[in-house]
């Protein structure tokens, strides 16, 4: 499926990428906004954002400041989530989009749990991808071992060889698939002018989550969410996201739907069979 690229500008000048999916068919609801993981950029949603343009939704993608083909910031402590959640504030007023539905996976899901928090007008309705009200404080260690090594690869082969290796423990039944890590590795990677091929993002976006204990967003959950349809997906192996939480989540919520994928950790692509069924249904009776 076609999309074209865009660009916006943040209130500090930073210059930020986007994909723009058009809706399929005939627009059926509310756009959709796509926010990735800590390290990701809009290719972790090349999947996904065409399976949802065909139920008749505008997707919009995000690469949020360093990462993909968005800027770099110069000031690494603005490598934060509620630095990104004022650049989704202003690129939807750039838009003039007044509501969305929201798709948060990770990082993106604390990111539409504070855009909500703060503007809860633009925000209609949201799916939140293996991320909690609470972080399980050992996957907030796993992460910061994962993206401690930043050399880069000489080849796709290898980029797929690093790609398995940092994720083969959430993904454990691809094992011996060698398209699955092939295209990973094309996600996470970029090739660069010195001819290599370099992990797609700001090193100094680590500098964050290696100081910061896992954070609890119990506050940003409810009442923040009340009334708001909210879908949330869980990886069936997940290390962030524990059962607990989900419980707790569900307990203060009640009208949460909720998926889970089997024998997926960290996070789930969404197009499991699983997880898109629900969010499928979910979009089918949102606005």
């Amino acid at each position: 499926m076609q999309f074209s690229d865009g660009f916006f500008t943040t209130a500090d000048d930073l210059r930020l990428h986007y994909r723009d999916y058009p809706a399929q068919g005939g627009e059926t609801g509310l756009p959709v906004v796509c926010l990735h993981g800590l390290t990701r950029n809009v290719k972790d949603f090349e999947e996904l954002a065409p399976q949802i343009a065909a139920l008749g939704r505008r997707v919009l993608v995000v690469s949020q400041r360093g990462r993909g083909q968005s800027d770099y910031d110069p000031q690494a402590e603005r490598y934060q989530p509620a630095t990104y959640a004022a650049d989704m504030i202003g690129f939807l007023e750039g838009l003039s989009l007044e509501k969305a539905v929201f798709v948060g996976t990770s990082m993106g899901g604390i990111i539409t749990m504070v855009v909500n928090a703060l503007r809860p007008d633009l925000v209609a309705s949201a799916v939140i991808n293996d991320i909690g009200a609470e972080i399980n404080e050992a996957g907030l260690d796993r992460i910061r071992q994962n993206v401690s090594s930043r050399d880069p690869v000489k080849s796709w082969d290898e980029a797929a060889e690093r790609a398995k290796a940092s994720n083969l423990e959430a993904f454990p039944l691809r094992e011996g698939d060698a398209e699955f890590w092939d295209n990973f590795g094309r996600k996470v990677f970029v090739a660069r002018d010195d001819g290599l091929l370099h992990l797609d993002y700001d090193g100094a976006i680590t500098s964050k989550i290696d100081s910061t204990d896992a954070p609890k967003l119990w506050d940003f959950w409810m009442p923040a969410f009340e009334g708001k349809p909210v879908l949330l997906i869980r990886g069936g192996i997940t290390d962030l996201l524990t059962p607990e939480t989900v419980a707790e989540m569900k307990a203060r919520k009640p009208d949460m739907d909720f998926a889970e994928v089997p024998n997926v950790g960290h996070a789930p692509f969404m197009t499991e069979p699983e997880a898109w069924t629900a969010i499928k249904a979910f979009m089918e009776r949102v606005g």
